[in-house]
């Protein structure tokens, strides 16, 4: 049996004259913001026309480019390694990215030539949001409805407390020794943040995040540990989820803590680590006179990461449901009525 694992993720400019448009393409997404077609469009290249000068200088931190598509096929060559240790099945790892190349119109037509006999979605977001895994989930069924595309999918929505995820971070946690003596450190767990608006609609990205860390705090399994989660990239006059990093990291000053951050959302390195929490927020952390600064790196190609990808995709296989979330059965609380889960009952 052939199986096709599509393996998604945001997607970044390669170069600096790929800035604008990639800024077009994620501001001119319905799921990012939700205007009639003429009006989001135009406030799209309003936003991306204003904002392109700062992300240039962003950019310009990583070589004028973001390097998630380079991480991303990284940790598609893994996957397709530990893949194609299982006999059983023929297995072929896609890259696709939602706001850059490969786009998901051209990665369709890959899977089509390739003709599985089955396809499995699996995000490189560990916990849903409608304005990632339900905006890539959209554009690929535009994207396979046009080319006619008819193959047995397989969505994997999310796994926010999946085994290897997690052993991932708490290993990485574990082995700086950042932690040794806790009494004057605090875990900042950080997560992307989104418009308070879109979490009050019934999305459970900031449960789903919430359960990521409790399991990452239960795992490490230190008494007295000073750990709280905060929200980055905040962008636009709208209320965001919070607390932010930046409310957090005064906070940390004003308490005279050492704070060592962890991206808990984030897989991989880009601009909003490899820039906001390593240049900006450590230079906002010397101003807040926080006495020390660590940050734990992304779980990148970590072999228990992408161990617990495999076994997503094999449990995804194994199963007959459309959409599954990492445990298979629905795992959001019925108040969060964006729960793709909604869509097929799989308890």
């Amino acid at each position: 049996m052939k199986i096709a694992v599509v393996l998604y993720n945001l997607g970044g400019p390669e170069k600096n004259e790929d800035i604008k448009k990639f800024l077009f393409n994620l501001f001119n997404d319905p799921m990012i913001i939700s205007l009639p077609t003429p009006l989001r469009w135009f406030l799209a290249k309003l936003i991306s026309n204003r904002r392109a000068k700062t992300a240039h200088e962003i950019y310009k931190h990583l070589g004028g480019g973001s390097p998630l598509l380079q991480n991303t096929i990284a940790q598609a060559r893994d996957l397709n390694t530990t893949l194609s240790q299982t006999k059983d099945h023929d297995y072929k790892v896609f890259v696709a990215m939602r706001y850059w190349h490969p786009m998901a119109d051209n990665v369709a037509e890959q899977v089509k030539f390739y003709q599985p006999d089955e396809i499995i979605l699996l995000p490189l977001y560990p916990q849903f949001s409608t304005t990632t895994v339900g905006s890539f989930i959209n554009v690929w069924k535009r994207a396979v409805d046009k080319i006619d595309l008819n193959c047995s999918t397989k969505m994997i929505c999310c796994y926010p407390y999946e085994q290897g995820f997690i052993d991932s971070i708490v290993s990485s946690i574990r082995k700086t020794n950042h932690l040794d003596d806790v009494r004057d450190k605090r875990i900042l767990f950080s997560a992307h943040g989104l418009p308070q608006k879109i979490i009050n609609r019934g999305d459970p990205y900031q449960w789903q995040i919430e359960q990521t860390v409790n399991a990452v705090v239960e795992k490490i399994s230190i008494k007295d540990l000073d750990w709280v989660v905060s929200y980055q990239s905040r962008v636009g006059p709208l209320e965001w989820i919070g607390p932010s990093t930046e409310e957090e990291i005064v906070r940390a000053g004003q308490d005279r803590k050492s704070i060592v951050i962890v991206p808990i959302a984030f897989v991989s390195e880009h601009s909003e680590t490899l820039v906001e929490l390593d240049i900006e927020y450590k230079k906002y952390s010397e101003i807040a006179g926080v006495n020390g600064f660590y940050r734990i790196p992304t779980v990148s190609v970590s072999n228990e990461f992408i161990s617990g990808l495999a076994r997503l995709v094999n449990l995804a296989h194994s199963e007959s449901n459309f959409i599954i979330s990492g445990d298979v059965k629905r795992i959001c609380p019925n108040n969060w009525k964006q729960c793709p889960c909604n869509e097929k009952d799989t308890n």
